[in-house]
């Protein structure tokens, strides 16, 4: 999948196909393990995938609905030390 392909797509969408992915990935490293792989190419192609439909999804903006119900909480201060 191309850059340019993966920009296209919506948060949602980019969502599934990183689910898609991650399940071939299984299913390959399992092949893999028990020698049935054929493709080793498409092991390095799948990751490299996943790392890159990350990369966009970080740099896209999120959408209202995910803005309004999951603010994350700042971290708490840490406490100085005495003594």
């Amino acid at each position: 999948m191309k850059a340019h392909e993966v920009r296209g797509l919506t948060v949602d969408q980019l969502n599934e196909e990183l689910v898609k992915l991650k399940k071939e990935q299984f299913n390959l490293r399992f092949q893999a393990a028990s020698g049935q792989l054929e493709n080793t190419s498409r092991v390095r192609r799948i990751r490299r995938d996943i790392a890159r439909i990350q990369t966009i999804s970080r740099q896209k903006p999120p959408s209202a609905n995910e803005a309004k119900g999951t603010a994350k909480a700042k971290p708490k201060a840490k406490a100085k030390a005495k003594g």
